[in-house]
């Protein structure tokens, strides 16, 4: 079972194999309007032409914001208009050398992690329009090596693998984070693993994959749409089963992050 008609969903990502998928699946789905946020037009235009192409779906529109520069983001919710009911976070980078943002933030740590941490943030105030609403972050099973003093590889060796590691890890921890904040508001944040897609982010990585990007994103789709997952927050999936993540379970470090996170 789906949610009742007429939601609409924001998803970034939507350019890549993944959350291609993702969106694909929310816009078969009767009543569903989405819109997909993405820093390049050209790939986003493409992108809502194939999905309404494939789909039948005539309500797909996009918004161009950069999730690693955080005034793109304040822009891009400022500029919003209407109701919110989704929030998919799936847009991830594994440059194979560190490279910087325009402000000098390390590139995996600003789309990865902050960029998930200021569309929860920023969209807030949307979200909340919404009877009942909820976000869902795109993370995964490959996760740990997080490093609080030096999350941008200032001092440690770069090397792309570990920075991902340690992204997801926190993707994972700010979704306890933002569950707990939200919970007043009705708005549930969950995080899950898609599973083992071939694409160019897990190309960077150097693996491959043996699920399709349709498999991959049957567990995002489920707590984005489901009925099932109505009420449940905070919480971490893995092939459309609740898992236990360790990461999330660390109160001292899920708060450590979430403020650290607020400093930039």
């Amino acid at each position: 079972m789906q949610m009742e008609n007429n939601k609409t969903v924001l998803i970034t990502g939507a350019t890549g194999a993944i959350g291609f998928a993702i969106a694909k699946l929310i816009a078969e789905k009767p009543g569903f309007k989405l819109v997909i946020l993405a820093r390049n037009e050209k790939k986003a235009k493409q992108t809502v032409n194939k999905l309404v192409r494939e789909t039948g779906n005539q309500n797909i529109s996009y918004i161009i914001a950069d999730l690693s520069r955080k005034a793109e983001i304040i822009a891009a919710a400022k500029n919003w208009e209407g109701p919110l009911d989704v929030l998919i976070n799936d847009a991830g980078t594994t440059p194979r050398r560190r490279e910087e943002t325009p402000e000098g933030i390390e590139m995996q740590w600003a789309t990865n992690v902050l960029g998930y941490f200021w569309m929860m943030k920023y969209f807030t105030p949307h979200l909340e329009k919404s009877v009942s609403s909820r976000i869902v972050n795109v993370a995964s099973y490959w996760a740990g090596d997080m490093d609080i003093n030096d999350p941008e590889f200032k001092t440690r060796h770069y090397n792309n693998d570990t920075a991902y590691r340690q992204s997801k890890q926190a993707d994972r921890m700010l979704t306890v984070a933002f569950a707990e904040r939200l919970k007043s508001k009705k708005i549930t944040v969950n995080v899950c693993h898609p599973g083992d897609v071939r694409s160019t982010l897990a190309s960077n990585l150097g693996y491959g994959g043996h699920e399709s990007p349709a498999e991959g994103a049957a567990t995002p789709v489920w707590l984005a749409t489901s009925n099932e997952a109505e009420g449940i927050t905070g919480k971490y999936f893995e092939h459309l089963q609740e898992a236990t993540c360790r990461f999330g379970q660390d109160d001292l470090m899920v708060e450590k992050l979430y403020y650290l996170c607020e400093k930039y």
